[in-house]
């Protein structure tokens, strides 16, 4: 267990020793490249071999097209989404489909056909309560 203990000791000295030497490095080459006029320094826990693309800003104006285009597009979208209009001439060419009307006699046979039904599920409710 001691050996254990000196081993894990050791290991964090160690990797203190290597954190203060990667912050020096770090400082070196930030005040390297703010001589060399290079850019901005890289942050401390940034790999040094990737560089952020820079923020890419969208001015004013081509905000306002793009606002525009996609009204535009959101217009065309709600043109195709209502129904079309038939003018009165293309009435008469194609009519439109008629509306069946259901007669007296039928909706009293739908109405008996459901009461009827409604009766038996009503009984057989009774029959298992």
């Amino acid at each position: 267990m001691g050996n254990l203990a000196n081993a894990l000791q050791q290991l964090r000295a160690e990797r203190r020793e290597a954190q203060s030497q990667v912050e020096k490095l770090d400082k070196a080459i930030s005040v390297i490249e703010s001589l060399n006029g290079t850019g901005k320094p890289q942050k401390a826990n940034q790999p040094t071999g990737t560089v952020a693309a820079p923020k890419r800003f969208i001015s004013k104006a081509s905000r306002l097209k793009m606002a525009r285009a996609q009204r535009a597009r959101w217009a065309n979208a709600r043109k195709e989404l209502q129904p079309v209009l038939v003018s009165s001439a293309a009435k008469t060419t194609t009519p439109a489909p008629v509306k069946r009307a259901m007669s007296a006699a039928a909706r009293k046979k739908i109405a008996a056909f459901q009461r009827a039904r409604w009766a038996k599920v009503k009984a057989q409710q009774k029959k298992a309560a």
